[in-house]
Order: structure tokens, then sequence, then C-alpha cells
């Protein structure tokens, strides 16, 4: 008798085959003596569409809602019906006793197999394989000690909840509003309240009145000292009266230094990576999208099996890994790390690790390098960036503290105090693995440690301190300080800034502040939870923003459309805030841990999808195409609209039947030769030029002979490549979360 193991993808079904002895080949499936191992494409099963449950629901009608299904079908997902009907044969095989699930280990990994199963019609006993990395020893290790499935049951159904519940308040939402304003219009518990602090922070922005500050500042023998107010202890007034009646008191006067003092002082190394904290580095340091930064640490998970499980929320590592981190660090010893990596080898392990911690941790540890051996000669350039700053934090945090000397000085100028702060470096500890690195200025000062720079903050985030670390005289108490220069420094409060993706991923997973109930449990259940979306869908609900044209990126920064703007006046309250999301995560935690019931979540959420309904249909308020041109589209012949993605300008025809659009302009990876931006492709076929906003031109065929007169790479193979893309986009249809749904639905004038 066999088993048969399911994994998610294709590449991970051969490493398990392969440390199994599956060796023969056969459609969609590898056997061996003891095991069959066969795969999904990810999904290969999902909920059914609406017409599936009664053909009227093609028609989209307001008098048809809400839906409501007694019991949710299954779909087998087209695209991918041919490997669903591998699996189904092999779960159906006299051979086959039992099933391993060896897809993700998480939630939506669990759906993916138990959806496989239950459209399958099998019954056969489950054993789950839980495992954070895809190495030889991790499979081998997990095939050692494979869990009984029914203790994952409870997590199949809060993915199941979850599903269902999207559906029915997704599904419906967007119908109606739809129906209700004759426009393509969509919802959702994680996308709208997503615009929705979008639309606070450019509320915070435009409403922002910059208030001036001033600050007094005396320099002598080098060295800057920041005037400090003796009761509030700020280095800055908004009283310019007063700035410049201090000024006057203390010019010309001399410095006596009352204080100084000098303590010893350590900085711990950051914490190592989730998810969510290397997408916001790298979009920092490389403006990758955190969907680029996902599918680059997919490749080196899946493919390359350098880095551990990538979908991870937790920034500790429990305590069974710790016999296998002088493995891992051998085996990440190369090249650039070879010698910072070679020193902690030949050193025994501190006693007490800050970052491990079994109580921190969930599903999965944090990122972290395998036991793989390394060949970073076989990486792209972009793996190799992700793989550096992974393998960089690792090698961090087992290196000791850093330890500096802090000294502070205090100088009185009359009735006035001044103050300067400084730091002399005694031992780098584990900043040396980050010393001369490129792009190491994010690492910050030593005045306030590591400066992980999630969202910038408001208003005076620049109202000023003490005069930056510095290198100070040696003074003593009592010392004269002569020959004080004086100033007044004016500045200006600043608004806060708009979304990057960094920022806007910081606030998907902390958005409390952007809840107006003010209520703890909630915000408390959102930091405990991650927020809005999870790890894993993130990066895809903010390309999902892009592709639907409700979201727009000029530079690094993130703004709303036209379209976003005039969908939250219509969306009902609920739907925007993050409470809706605190409180379904809070009960699909109790689901998956047993002790809260999948029938009374549905009963609750099919109850709030009818009041969401019937709230939609009273509802007043009107849509606008302001979109619209008079450019006529080729097929049709009803005007375009003018739509902008996320690197791109297209023209849509607004009949989302006849689907028609073709891109204007499109931001490369080509450099402009006078100011080294990213210019734009404009135009079709021979036609096609480069710009660039410095407003140099170049047609595409010069840039091509340019290039290769430099001796560059870019050839005609690249060029062709990249039309044959631009081909692709144009058959393909709009992604957003309901496009299929949406593809049937005739409407005058829609926009995309």
């Amino acid at each position: 008798m066999k088993a048969l193991v399911i994994a998610e993808k294709p590449s991970v079904a051969r490493d398990i085959a392969r440390v199994l002895k599956c060796s023969k080949q056969g459609s969609g499936w590898i056997e061996g003596e003891r095991y069959i191992v066969t795969w999904g494409l990810g999904h290969l099963v999902t909920l059914a569409d609406p017409e599936d449950y009664d053909k009227k629901y093609r028609e989209w009608k307001m008098e048809h809602l809400p839906m409501m299904p007694e019991h949710f079908r299954l779909e087998v997902i087209k695209q991918t019906s041919k490997q669903f009907q591998a699996v189904k044969a092999q779960l159906h095989r006299k051979d086959v006793h039992q099933v391993i699930i060896a897809t993700d280990a998480g939630r939506e990994g669990e759906l993916v197999a138990r959806l496989i199963l239950k459209k399958a019609g099998s019954d056969k006993p489950v054993k789950r394989l839980w495992i954070s990395s895809v190495t030889d020893k991790a499979i081998r290790e997990g095939f050692e000690k494979l869990k009984d499935g029914k203790e994952y049951e409870p997590l199949y159904d809060a993915a199941m909840c979850r599903a269902e519940a999207d559906w029915l308040v997704g599904i419906n939402a967007t119908r109606a509003l739809t129906c209700k304003y004759n426009a393509q219009l969509s919802c959702g518990r994680v996308q709208t309240p997503t615009l929705a602090m979008i639309a606070r922070r450019e509320e915070q922005i435009r409403d922002f009145v910059p208030k001036p500050f001033y600050k007094i500042q005396a320099k002598v023998q080098g060295i800057t000292l920041a005037w400090q107010d003796k009761k509030s202890k700020s280095f800055a007034t908004f009283d310019k009266d007063r700035a410049q009646e201090i000024l006057g008191q203390v010019k010309g006067k001399d410095g006596q230094v009352i204080q100084v003092k000098r303590s010893p002082e350590k900085t711990a190394a950051p914490l190592l990576y989730d998810l969510t904290e290397l997408q916001r580095e790298a979009n920092r340091r490389f403006d990758y999208s955190a969907k680029e930064t996902l599918n680059i640490m997919q490749r080196l998970y899946e493919n390359h099996k350098v880095l551990t499980y990538p979908r991870t929320d937790s920034r500790y590592l429990t305590s069974d890994i710790v016999p296998t981190l002088k493995e891992r660090l051998r085996a990440c010893s190369v090249g650039p790390y070879r010698v910072l990596g070679g020193r902690l080898v030949n050193r025994p392990l501190p006693k007490s690790l800050a970052f491990v911690d079994d109580k921190k941790v969930g599903d999965h540890h944090a990122i972290i390098p395998t036991e793989q051996f390394v060949q970073l000669d076989h990486m792209t350039v972009d793996e190799r960036r992700i793989y550096d700053l992974v393998v960089r934090r690792f090698l961090a945090v087992l290196y000791p503290p850093c330890e500096y000397e802090q000294t502070s000085l205090t100088v009185t100028v009359g009735q006035e105090t001044f103050t300067a702060r400084g730091n002399v470096v005694k031992d780098l500890g584990w900043r040396a693995v980050y010393d001369g690195e490129a792009g190491g200025a994010v690492y910050g000062s030593f005045d306030n440690g590591w400066e992980e720079s999630g969202d910038e903050k408001s208003g005076m985030r620049d109202f000023g301190g003490e005069s930056g670390a510095q290198r100070l005289p040696q003074v003593k108490d009592g010392d004269v300080l002569k020959g004080l220069v004086f100033a007044v420094i004016e500045g200006k409060t600043k608004p806060p800034s708009h979304f990057t993706e960094s920022a806007l991923l910081s606030a998907m997973e902390n958005p409390a502040a952007y809840m107006e109930s003010g209520d703890k449990a909630m915000a408390r259940t959102l930091g405990e939870t991650g927020g809005l979306g999870t790890v894993a869908t993130r990066a895809d609900i903010i390309e999902k923003l892009f592709s639907s044209f409700l979201l727009e990126k000029r530079g690094k920064e993130i703004f709303l459309t036209s379209k976003a703007k005039q969908l939250l006046k219509l969306v009902p309250e609920d739907l925007k805030k993050p409470e809706m999301t605190a409180d379904w995560e809070m009960k699909l935690s109790k689901i998956a841990g047993g002790s809260l019931k999948r029938d009374v979540f549905m009963r609750d959420i099919r109850r709030y999808s009818m009041d969401l309904i019937q709230e939609i249909k009273g509802g007043e308020g009107s849509f606008r195409h302001d979109n619209l041109t008079n450019h006529k589209c080729p097929r049709c012949e009803k005007r375009m609209l003018l739509v902008k993605g996320k690197n791109s300008e297209m023209l849509v025809c607004q009949d989302r039947e006849c689907g028609y659009r073709e891109t204007i302009s499109r931001t490369s990876n080509a450099r402009c030769p006078n100011c080294h931006k990213k210019m734009e492709l404009r135009g079709k076929g021979d036609g096609q030029i480069f710009v660039c906003r410095c407003g140099y031109k170049e047609k595409l065929n010069s840039f091509v002979e340019r290039r290769k007169k430099e001796g560059a790479g870019v050839t005609k193979r690249d060029v062709n490549r990249y039309m044959e893309q631009q081909k692709r986009e144009a058959k393909e249809p709009l992604n957003n979360a309901f496009a299929q749904a949406l593809a049937g639905l005739k409407l005058e004038s829609e926009k995309p």
C-alpha cells in the first residue's frame, strides 16, 4: 500500500519526490515504492461563482440580491482542471491507503489541500507534513514526525469561514454597488479599509498648515550646541520674539561647562525579518513592490532552497532551531559573508539569544538561511539583493551588541542652557556586519540605535533636538568656552508623507491608528492577528488596488484615483473600518483554536451581508466618469477611459464586454543618459520612443543601437521579449478582484 503526498507546487513536489526516492514520472505525479507525490498549482479548487447556483445570477440585477447559498459549492478552476483530474485519479487508486498533506504550512495551504480532497470525494486517512523549509534535511525530518490530519481540521474550518465570508460580503456588496451606480465598483473587508487609510492620509496632508518654529544654536571649537528650554525640555520654540530675545541675551557671552557626562552604552542588533519587514526594507532600499519581494523570496525558498518559508509574521525563532544555527552559518559563509560568518562558526553561541522565543512564533519562525549550500553565482541580481538582506540580518543577531561611549555636554550661557551629545565607538559589534556595505545609510545613528523606519511621523518630525552625534572636545566641569557664535535657525513643521508601499505595508500591519472607535480590545486583536490582510496576502491586495485603477503611483508615492475617492463615498461605513477585520480575525482565531463553532460565525456573516445590501440599496449618491477621453474604441467606437496603472498609462474601452485596451506609455528599466532616471516608453511598433521627465527623447531603435555601441546588454531578444509581453497584457482581462464575475456585465459607461 502507498501514501499519496499532495504538495502545493510542482517544484516542492519534485524536491519531496527526490527525498522519498520517487522516480517514476507520470502525468501530474511522481511514484516510488512507498509514496506517490502529486501537486496543485496553487489552488485547484475554489468556491463556485453565483451563476453556478442559479442561471438568473448571470444577469446583475439588484432584485437578485443578496445571494445566500445554503451550502457553498466547489468548482474546479478551469485553467488547472487537468492537474486536478490527475490528483483525483491518484486519490482513488486502490493501492493508496493514506493521504499526506504537504502544502504550505498555514491557513491558506491547509485550504488548498482540503478543497481538493473534498471536491475529489476522498475520505482516506490524512496525515500532515508541517515544515518551514524545503531542504532535504527538513523534508526527511518532517516525514519522520508526521502529524495527525485531524489536528488541523479547525485550521481548515477557519480558512473556509474566511473564504465563504469574503464571498458573501465581497460579491454581494460589489454587485449591489455596480447595479446601484451603473459603474464597475468593487469592495471588500481588506481593500476598502486600505483605501480609507490612504484617503485619511491625503486629507491630513491637504488640511495641514505649516507652523514656523525656531531653534537657537551656538558653535565653538567645531561643535554645535543646541538651546534647551529649562521647563519644557524642548529644543525649539514657536515664539519668534522669544527666540530673538534669548539670542540678544546670550550674544557675546561666554559659556560655562556645568556637566560632562560620559557613559558606556550598548545597542543590540535588530530582530530577524518576517515577510512584512523584509518587504518594507526591500521597498525602501531597492524600490521593490511587496509582490516583487514575495516572488523573489519564493524563488529563494522553492528553487534555490537557501531561505526558510517566506510567509511568516514572526521575527523570532523557536528553541528547537538553535542547534541548527551553526550548520546554517557554515552554509551561508561564502563570498562576502565568508569572514563574517567564519568568525561566528568558530566561537560558541551566546547563552542567551534575544531572538529565540517559542511564545512569539505562530505557524512559522522568522526568515533565516537554510542548511543548503549557497551558490551565489546561480542567483539573479534581485535574488542576491534579497538574500543579502536576510543573511546580514541573520549574522547581525548572532554578533555581540555595538558598544560605544556616549558623552553629553551641558553648558550655561547667562541664564540659558545649551547641550550637545557625542559618541565614540568602542566595539562595532553587530554593526560590523553592515560596515562599508552599499546602502548602509539606512542603518540609523547611534543617537537612536537602530532606526527601522516605518511610517514617518507627522507634524514636527524635524522639530529638532540636540545636535546629532558628534565628536566632542576634551573638556571638564567648570571650563569656560569663549568665542561662541550664536544664530536663530527657523524651520517649519511638515505634514505627514504620502504613503509609499513600505509605509502602506506598515499601516496595514498596524492599522490601530486608523480606528475610529478607539476600542483597545479591537486594537489589540489587530496587533495579535497581523492587521489588515496577512503576510501572504498584503502584496496581492496592493497589486489588486493598482490593477483595478483605484491607486496610482507618482514616483515612489501612492495616491488615490478619482474612482477610489468616489467609491469611498458610496461604500457603507463598516466596510471602510479596520474594526471589521479585527472582529473577523478574532473569531477566526477562535475557530482555528477550537473554541468557536464555524456555524455561529457564518450565521452572523449572513445576517451582516443582508444588512449591507439594504444599506447600499437605500444609499444616496452618484458616480461620475471623469476620465473619459475623445479617443474612440477601434472595436465598438465607444469613448475610451484614460487610466493609470502602477507603471503604465492606458486607454481602456468603457464597455467591459468589449474589453479593448492599449498601452500609451510604460515606465521602463532603461535609464536616461542625462539624469539616469527611468524613462517612459511611448507609442507603438517602430514608432516607439523613450521619453524622460528631464526632457530627453530617443527612438527605440536608436536606443538599442546606442546601447550596443556602449557594450551594454539591451539585445534584440530583450526588445522582442518586451514587445511580446505588451501583446500578452493587451489580450488579458483587467486583473481585479472580481474580473471574472464582472466579465459578463453590460454597462453603458464603465470605469475600470
